[in-house]
């Protein structure tokens, strides 16, 4: 039977090893190390290369998140906290699965055995994403991450969305643009025509155009984008 070698990632020693000893009661997995810190745990992970990463969210600064940043998206993620509110997120950046502290022996169990299956975890309910959470998204075959915050337009492409970051990037995704308007928080992006959405934090200003539509000026964007009659009373009524 192969094994699937593993780090525990958690701030709390007492934490670590009551997991540690869970998992020995399974023999597929392997613990060869352990880490408290973003830090730790980054550098362990590219020394040892494991299959499967047991990631508690909230370390000293930092998050399980921070880390997914620093490492290769190949291994699996097993997150492992204290904290529900984080579960919707972390089937955004394709956890494998969401243990709640205080782990149930079997809900452990039946994540491991997902290693083998490679069963999908069950779609948790859409949530609304907030202004400063982080997307983790595929571009190309390579993944990095996007804070929501820094999205300036999506632009509707068929089944897939053009994103246009503030860093400059454009990036191709397959998720069609009634979704990111469903999920984005209407605070900050509003859709001011049926192939586009913009952060309206980027808006430096709006000018009349034909039949009562609107110019409007981002930041960071060359061409002005035009906002159809349709869209334009309730962007004023919401933004006005």
């Amino acid at each position: 039977m192969d094994k699937f070698t593993a780090i525990v990632v958690d701030d709390e020693r007492l934490a670590r090893k009551e997991l540690r000893t869970m998992l020995a009661e399974h023999e597929i997995i392997d613990v060869v190390g352990e880490a408290e810190s973003v830090k730790q745990a980054a550098e362990l992970v590219h020394a040892k290369n494991p299959d499967v990463l047991f990631l508690d969210i909230q370390l000293p600064g930092e998050t399980g998140f921070d880390l997914l940043e620093n490492i290769s998206p190949a291994c699996k993620i097993i997150f492992v906290t204290a904290f529900d509110a984080y579960a919707i997120r972390a089937f955004d950046v394709n956890a494998l699965d969401y243990l709640l502290k205080p782990i149930n022996p079997a809900r452990l169990a039946h994540a491991i055995e997902r290693l083998t299956t490679h069963e999908p975890a069950p779609a948790p309910p859409v949530r609304a994403l907030e202004y400063e959470d982080r997307l983790f998204i595929e571009v190309d075959e390579r993944s990095r991450f996007l804070k929501v915050s820094d999205i300036i337009v999506i632009t509707a492409m068929g089944d897939y969305s053009q994103i246009s970051s503030a860093d400059g990037q454009k990036s191709l995704v397959l998720k069609p643009l009634r979704d990111w308007e469903e999920r984005l928080p209407a605070k900050h992006f509003a859709r001011i025509h049926r192939s586009t959405i913009i952060n309206v934090d980027y808006v430096e200003r709006l000018e009349s155009w034909f039949n009562r539509s609107y110019r409007i000026h981002l930041r960071q964007v060359p061409e002005p984008l035009v906002m159809s009659r349709r869209y334009a009373a309730r962007f004023k009524t919401t933004f006005g």
